[in-house]
């Protein structure tokens, strides 16, 4: 029964249920066409899939696959270009965090030879108008050393017992 005929007896009827069956049919049939067109698109997305992988060109004529061959010769450039401003974006990244690091690095050597002064200053016995000679440390060494009145030998928590 075709789509025509179902209507002509669902408004001769004048039943809901006709109408309401030709309501049904028409949406399983519209369903059913939709289905139809995506199972058609699908097979022609793989197909073309396929193609692009360089697999089923047999069946292919020379216009299709002039017109593959350039689709994909599209895609490498654009795919080229998308690499080589990532590499762009990668170098100037690097560059900015090289400028920052070659800032910190002067500013530690800066402040390492600040503070390298600094210590020269402070350990520097001339600056503070002293000067330490060997005969006064050898003269502090005497005074600070004094010999030890114990026995040689050091026994800790060790007792002797001699048996008689």
């Amino acid at each position: 029964m075709n789509l025509a005929t179902a209507l002509i007896k669902a408004t001769r009827l004048g039943n809901t249920d006709g109408l309401r069956n030709f309501r049904d049919f028409s949406m399983e049939h519209s369903s059913h066409q939709e289905y139809l067109r995506l199972k058609a698109r699908v097979e022609a997305l793989q197909r073309s899939q396929r193609n692009l992988l360089g697999e089923d060109l047999g069946p292919l004529s020379g216009k299709e696959l002039e017109a593959l061959e350039r689709q994909l010769d599209t895609s490498l450039k654009q795919i080229r270009s998308t690499r080589t401003q990532y590499m762009l974006d990668q170098l100037t990244d690097l560059q900015r965090r090289e400028q920052m690091l070659s800032e910190a690095n002067k500013t530690m050597r800066r402040r390492l030879e600040e503070g390298s002064q600094a210590n020269q200053q402070q350990w520097d016995p001339n600056v503070h108008g002293m000067s330490y000679g060997r005969q006064q440390a050898q003269a502090q060494a005497e005074g600070f050393f004094h010999p030890l009145q114990c026995e040689p030998t050091l026994q800790i928590g060790f007792v002797l017992y001699h048996l008689n």
